[in-house]
């Protein structure tokens, strides 16, 4: 349930970072495996795209969803929440609106996909008897 003060926190995406039983922001516990604030560009961002995406979460005085937690990406049980590198990085009106107001709920980020099991990587490494 979103309180009526409650800003209005991801208007652009459509998307809620609110968890409706605490009255609380999900904000990521940690950077995700592939953030796109960790150095190496993990995500493969074309150049500028994170100034960009910056400028106008800032100009919005507002706030990035991280990309592990939308809907369509990797894991699609995932709630929404806000990106931890971004929140470390920029103190804006709305993450300090619902800081002072409501709080967050820190939640881990997903889990990075288990890489699937192969026939050989099941199997016992063979043992040498000279060993």
């Amino acid at each position: 349930m979103k309180h009526r003060s409650e800003p209005d926190d991801t208007a652009s995406e459509g998307l809620s970072v609110g968890d409706p039983d605490l009255g609380k922001s999900r904000l990521l516990s940690r950077q995700c495996d592939t953030c796109v604030f960790a150095p190496g560009n993990k995500m493969h961002l074309a150049p500028g795209r994170l100034r960009d995406l910056v400028a106008e979460a800032r100009a919005r005085e507002s706030f990035i969803v991280c990309h592990s937690t939308l809907p369509h990406y990797r894991h699609p049980d995932a709630q929404p929440a806000i990106c931890r590198g971004f929140a470390d990085r920029y103190r804006t009106q709305t993450l300090q609106l619902i800081e002072r107001l409501f709080g967050f709920i820190e939640v881990d980020p997903p889990q990075a996909d288990p890489q699937p099991a192969t026939p050989d990587a099941a199997a016992p490494s063979p043992q040498h008897p000279d060993e």
